[in-house]
């Protein structure tokens, strides 16, 4: 069956899905309320600096090339490059490392730094590549929410290797087992907030996040992040996917049981199949008003949110990469205030993307485009028109303290995103960046499947359903949803 397909969003979730439909026949729209596509893969100038808004880690390039290879397009075009280095870390105590993109330098620079033996490093490393690759089929690209995906040889394989990945302990708890350094622990730590978790909560089998920026080094796209929503919106242009950009859905209309299209700001239109790219709660609070909701799944604790601040910086500092952080003396500290108190940290570690490291164009000479952000609880009845400017000061004398510099004298344009303005302007619930937090060892289990139990020919993409946030997943997630589809209207 040939459908009419209406995706909601233009987030890279709903640009992989209306790609993946139209390239299987059916004719696409997709509606956006905002003026671009991307959702937070966009990008914005403020004087003379070009800043990526949102996501500037770039891993996993072959689930973008799938797309590619699925439109009949040579990839080569996508025109990226493999970092020098993945990070570079700053410890209170003056401790400074780069990490190579070659593997050997990397343990090399590891071991010597860290004082951590060269064969942990390396077996932890193994350990993160092979149980990505074994459980890519079973968390990453398959529904877990149909007993008819199951039925395949990469899922048994995956099931029987469940006792490595340590459901039972948290991240924070293998790596203490694994690392003599407490230094090496906070790193691994970090990657829990890849998808907003806490790692003393989130369990040991997202250590495997590590293979995608260690065990191969992150890439940055010639024009900036923003290249990746460009190239999916040209792909989906060339599929005859239809665009309507600065119009919004306010609801999603049934009939009997089951889609029966959209009613937008404008206008009223019919289909088949929606497939919303919406923040999963807010597609059942806005746009499903008079419908029953999963609670048990829309109740499960939010992921952490986020201020960023934007500085066009007047000076450059050869110590700084394009990725850098800058990190907590107090990780546990951190992490309990974010999600346990719902309360800025006292200490918060620091992340600096510098994207005219490597793109010049980005800023004028001799100077720098800083996004300097802090992980932030959800919103919960904060003062954030309060806390942001304290925090500003924090992070400027944290930054001054770490870097030996004074820094707010070099702040030329200076732009800012928090909760508020996330919630506000990327529909994400509370503030959160992906939905629901992975704090617990069934988190995989309690995201909302990619398609609706209750209404026929309602489907769902997005870092806020399964398999969860960031790029490689909300890629997956699209290539889910179109698979449930194909198999539902056959």
């Amino acid at each position: 069956m040939k459908a009419k397909v209406i995706v909601i969003g233009a987030g890279v979730a709903g640009l992989a899905a209306a790609i993946r439909l139209a390239c299987e026949g059916h004719a696409v729209t997709v509606f956006e309320s905002n003026a671009f596509v991307g959702g937070k893969i966009n990008s914005r100038k403020f004087g003379d600096y070009r800043f990526d808004m949102g996501p500037s880690v770039f891993t996993g390039p072959q689930y973008l090339e799938e797309l590619y290879t699925l439109c009949g397009k040579d990839f080569k075009t996508f025109k990226h490059r493999q970092l020098a280095h993945s990070f570079a870390y700053f410890y209170p105590d003056g401790l400074r490392m780069h990490l190579p993109a070659e593997r050997s330098q990397l343990i090399a620079e590891l071991a010597g730094k860290l004082d951590e033996e060269p064969e942990v490093l390396k077996a932890y490393l193994d350990k993160a590549a092979q149980n990505y690759a074994h459980i890519a089929p079973l968390f990453i690209e398959t529904s877990l929410h149909r007993m008819s995906h199951w039925l395949n040889r990469k899922l048994f394989r995956a099931l029987l290797r469940i006792p490595k990945y340590k459901l039972s302990q948290t991240m924070h708890t293998e790596n203490q087992k694994r690392f003599r350094n407490p230094k090496t622990v906070q790193l691994f730590d970090r990657y829990a907030t890849y998808n907003g978790s806490d790692p003393h909560q989130a369990p040991a089998m997202l250590n495997m996040i590590s293979n995608l920026e260690l065990n191969t080094a992150p890439f940055l796209p010639e024009r900036g992040m923003v290249q990746i929503a460009e190239a999916l919106y040209e792909l989906a242009c060339g599929k005859g996917v239809t665009f309507h950009l600065q119009e919004k859905v306010e609801e999603i209309s049934l009939r009997n049981g089951q889609v029966a299209g959209v009613r937008t700001t404008r206008a009223t239109y019919d289909a088949e199949i929606v497939v919303s790219n919406m923040d999963v709660s807010f597609t059942y609070e806005k746009l499903l008003p008079g419908s029953q909701r999963p609670a048990k799944i829309l109740a499960q604790e939010k992921s952490s949110s986020a201020i960023v601040f934007y500085w066009g910086i007047r000076k450059q500092f050869r110590e700084l990469d394009v990725h850098n952080i800058l990190f907590s003396a107090d990780y546990a500290a951190e992490f309990d205030a974010i999600f346990n108190k719902q309360e800025l940290p006292v200490d918060p570690t620091i992340y600096i993307n510098i994207t005219s490291k490597a793109l010049p164009a980005d800023a004028p000479a001799d100077c720098e485009n800083w996004f300097v952000m802090i992980n932030a609880p959800v919103i919960a009845g904060q003062d954030w028109n309060q806390l942001v400017p304290q925090m500003r000061q924090q992070i400027i004398q944290k930054i001054n303290r770490m870097l030996h510099t004074d820094i707010e004298p070099l702040i030329e344009v200076e732009h800012c995103m928090d909760p508020l303005t996330i919630e506000k302007n990327y529909h994400g619930k509370q503030g959160s960046i992906y939905g629901n937090a992975s704090n617990n060892a069934f988190a995989a289990f309690y995201r909302h499947a990619n398609y609706s139990k209750k209404i026929r020919g309602l489907y769902f993409a997005g870092v806020t359903v399964h398999p969860g946030g960031g790029i490689p997943l909300a890629l997956n997630s699209a290539k889910i949803a179109a698979d449930c589809i194909r198999r539902d209207f056959k």
